[in-house]
């Protein structure tokens, strides 16, 4: 189960705890789509006790696009360096 809590003034932050899996994907990327224009995105990971292999590439790509990742432990950093090397080579 993952719970997304949006909050932020000036930015948009989403709180991410629980479990993100391939079926979190969609629900996540329509509410990124749906923030603020001109607001920094932040996507806070602090809480996230555990990330499938979809959701990892999916955070990767929204780094790359400009969103922040917050408080991303360091298994998911070393995850997403890891696809992101596999995506250069």
């Amino acid at each position: 189960m993952l719970r997304i809590q949006r909050t932020g003034i000036g930015q948009e932050i989403f709180a991410l705890s629980g479990r993100m899996e391939e079926e979190h994907i969609a629900e996540l990327e329509s509410l990124i789509k749906s923030g603020g224009r001109g607001q920094r995105l932040v996507v806070d990971l602090k809480d996230l006790t555990l990330a499938g292999q979809e959701a990892i590439s999916f955070l990767e790509s929204c780094e790359t696009s400009g969103i922040e990742l917050l408080n991303c432990s360091r298994y998911v950093r070393e995850w997403i360096t890891r696809e992101r090397s596999g995506k250069e080579s």
